[in-house]
C-alpha cells in the first residue's frame, strides 16, 4: 500500500501532463481564429459599432471577452454579470475601446489576443485581425471617413513607403513571413491612419504533424502501461487478501481444541474434588460406627 499509491499518483500526473500538452498543441491549432471581430479589421472610426465574440472556441460556450486598456484589465462588457458571451461595442471611443482583447473561460483557458484601434483621425487602414495564411493573397484598404469618391492613398511598411494606389488598395500576392510588419496609409487632405501589425501564419509542417502523432502514440502507450500496472496491483492485492483469509481460518481451527480443553478442565477438577469430599465423609463416619458396635457388645 505504501508503494502502490505513490506509483499510481506519479503515473497519473505524467498522463495528465501529456494530455495537457496535447490539448495545448491542439488548441494552438484551433483557436487561431479567436476572438472573432466583426467587421474583420483592426482599425475603426470613432462611434462605429464593433462585435467581439469567443463562442465556439474549443467547442465551448460561456466564454468571457476580456480587454486591456492602458494597463487596466477588465471584462469587455459593462458589468461582470453580463460579460459572458459576445461583447457589443455600440459607439467605439479611442480612450475606452482601443486596446488588447482576448477570450477567457473560467479564469483558466485563454485564447490568442488581438489589438483593436479606434482612430481619432479621418483615415483608417483595413487590415485583418487574425494572422493570414502564408501563400494567400492579401489586400489592405485605406479608407477615408464619409468618403464616396475615389482617392489616392499612400502605404507604408515599418515607416518606409511601399507605393501609392488610386484605388486605395494595397495588394500583397502570395504573402510570406517577409511581409509581416507595421502598416499604415495616408490620404492627401485627410490625414494618416494608425499603424497596425500584419501577421503571417505558416502552414503546419511535417515535423509538427509527426511530433503530434508521436505524442498521441506516447499517450496511448502510457495509458496501456498504467492499466497493466493497475491490473497487476489489483491481482496482487486480491492474492494477499486470499492468503490473509486462509491464515485467519487456520488460526481459528488451531485455537478451537485449546478452547475446548480449557473449558473442560474445571469440570474435571470439580469431579476430583467431589470424590475427595466423599472419601473424607466416608472416613469420618467409620469411627462412629466402631463406637456403636462397642456399645452394643457391652449391652449384651
Amino acid at each position: 500500500m505504501e508503494v502502490r499509491f505513490p506509483t499510481i499518483r506519479l503515473l497519473l500526473n505524467v498522463l495528465l501532463l501529456l494530455v495537457t500538452v496535447a490539448e495545448f498543441s491542439d488548441s494552438q491549432t484551433h483557436n487561431s481564429g479567436f476572438p472573432q471581430v466583426v467587421p474583420n479589421r483592426q482599425q475603426f472610426f470613432q462611434s462605429e459599432s464593433i462585435t467581439i465574440s469567443c463562442e465556439g472556441l474549443n467547442g465551448l460556450t460561456g466564454w468571457r471577452v476580456m480587454k486591456k486598456i492602458n494597463g487596466d484589465v477588465r471584462p469587455c462588457a459593462l458589468t461582470w454579470e453580463t460579460s459572458i458571451g459576445p461583447c457589443n461595442i455600440i459607439n467605439a471611443y479611442p480612450s475606452t475601446d482601443s486596446g488588447e482583447y482576448w477570450c477567457e473561460h473560467g479564469g483558466i483557458q485563454k485564447s490568442n489576443s488581438v489589438n483593436i484601434t479606434v482612430a481619432e483621425s479621418h483615415v483608417i487602414l483595413e487590415i485583418p485581425v487574425q494572422p493570414v495564411m502564408e501563400g494567400e493573397n492579401v489586400t489592405l484598404h485605406c479608407r477615408k471617413k464619409d468618403a464616396n469618391s475615389r482617392y489616392t492613398a499612400k502605404f507604408y511598411k515599418n515607416g518606409v513607403s511601399t507605393g501609392s494606389s488610386s484605388s486605395g488598395n494595397l495588394m500583397i500576392p502570395t504573402v510570406s513571413n517577409s511581409d509581416e510588419g507595421l502598416y499604415k496609409c495616408s490620404i492627401a487632405d485627410a490625414g494618416e491612419s494608425p499603424e497596425s501589425w500584419l501577421s503571417v501564419e505558416g502552414h503546419p509542417t511535417v515535423h509538427s504533424v509527426e511530433s503530434y502523432l508521436g505524442l498521441c502514440i506516447c499517450l496511448g502507450v502510457l495509458l496501456v502501461v498504467i492499466l497493466l500496472i493497475l491490473a497487476g496491483l489489483f491481482q496482487r492485492n486480491k492474492h494477499q487478501q486470499t492468503i490473509r483469509s486462509h491464515l485467519e481460518e487456520t488460526s481459528l481451527k488451531t485455537s478451537a481444541p485449546n478452547s475446548t480443553a480449557s473449558f473442560q478442565s474445571p469440570s474435571s477438577a470439580q469431579t476430583d474434588d467431589d470424590m475427595l469430599s466423599s472419601r473424607a465423609i466416608y472416613t469420618t463416619l467409620r469411627p462412629d460406627e466402631t463406637k456403636l458396635k462397642g456399645r452394643r457388645k457391652r449391652a449384651d
